[in-house]
């Protein structure tokens, strides 16, 4: 009888030494750069399960690397549970023509309300591998995140330089000014209601992510202020000052007024009377305006990506019920 394979045999572990213009980099991107095509919840599956090793130590996906530790990357098949080929030539193309911006070293795309920013949690792919699998041959890495079901700009990075400046500008208080237009249950005051709160991240049951304000959690800031009000509720804009997970989202809650079409956080009876009355299907959340200066401001960047029209057709039937 011929004993099992051992999946160490299989081709055989590899050690990859981190590149110093890498150092700072998250495992989890180091590996989906190195495992081409590999969608990321695999990633996150060989490393909970220490197959991947850091400097012969085991780690955890977020972990950040240094230039000059070794990685230790199992082979890993296409065939595995889990792993998926390519995303179908339809989903590539409507991503493709869902960039509104694009230079030698970085590109915006106008993200659809329903598709991941990457892949993970049961989805094969989300917008990264989708391009990148469109694109085979280019570097691309994501900057930051945008909720599933949040629509508008999210930032891939084509240079190694231009991912390390954009993130730096992240993690400075006014590096990046982001703008975002929601609708907001209820009637808020007129002005600028400004949330300062701090924000935890915690799991519930099953694993699924909730936010909540909570002085244990990190710092965070969110302005609110409203362009009109129509139908009983708030159509504004929000800036925020920190990038915070479903930060707007929580905030929002936290003054009582939750994100219209929110299913975590909002009101389910809201929520379906806007669905009912004004064809409200999705959460009313788009990333509208990004702006920021690279090469140390000598280059000033303006992003915007214009309110998707199943929420300016909600914005109509509302102002038409006043």
């Amino acid at each position: 009888m011929t004993p099992p394979e051992n999946p160490e045999n299989r081709g055989g572990a590899r050690l990859v030494t981190v590149p110093e213009d890498r150092a700072g980099q998250r495992l989890d991107n180091f590996l989906l750069g190195q495992l081409k095509g590999t969608p990321r919840s695999l990633v996150y599956k060989i490393v909970r399960s220490g197959q991947v090793r850091v400097n012969g130590g085991r780690v955890k996906v977020d972990r950040r690397l240094e230039g000059g530790d070794e990685v230790r990357i199992p082979p890993v098949r296409t065939g595995e549970p889990g792993a998926t080929a390519t995303p179908p030539r339809a989903y590539m193309d409507a991503l493709q023509a869902a960039v509104v911006f694009e230079d030698d070293r970085l590109l915006a795309l106008d993200k659809p309300s329903g598709v991941a920013s990457h892949g993970g949690s049961g989805i094969s792919f989300g917008a990264i591998e989708t391009l990148r699998a469109a694109r085979p041959g280019q570097t691309l890495e994501l900057v930051h995140r945008l909720d599933r079901d949040t629509s508008g700009l999210l930032i891939v990075a084509k240079k190694r330089s231009a991912l390390v400046e954009l993130q730096a500008l992240l993690r400075e208080e006014h590096g990046i000014a982001k703008r975002y237009l929601a609708l907001l249950t209820g009637r808020m005051p007129d002005g600028t209601m400004t949330v300062d709160a701090p924000l935890h991240v915690g799991l519930r049951q099953g694993g699924e992510r909730h936010v909540q304000v909570n002085a244990a959690g990190k710092p965070s800031v969110s302005h609110f202020r409203v362009i009109e009000r129509m139908g009983g509720h708030s159509y504004g804009e929000v800036r925020i000052e920190t990038g915070r997970t479903h930060q707007i989202r929580a905030h929002a809650r936290h003054i009582g007024h939750p994100v219209a079409g929110d299913d975590k956080y909002g009101d389910p009876e809201v929520n379906k009377r806007l669905r009912e009355k004004a064809g409200l299907r999705r959460l009313f959340l788009h990333s509208s305006t990004l702006e920021f200066e690279l090469d140390g401001g000598r280059t000033p960047y303006l992003l915007n990506a214009p309110l998707p029209a199943e929420l300016t057709a909600v914005l109509d039937r509302l102002a038409g019920g006043r």
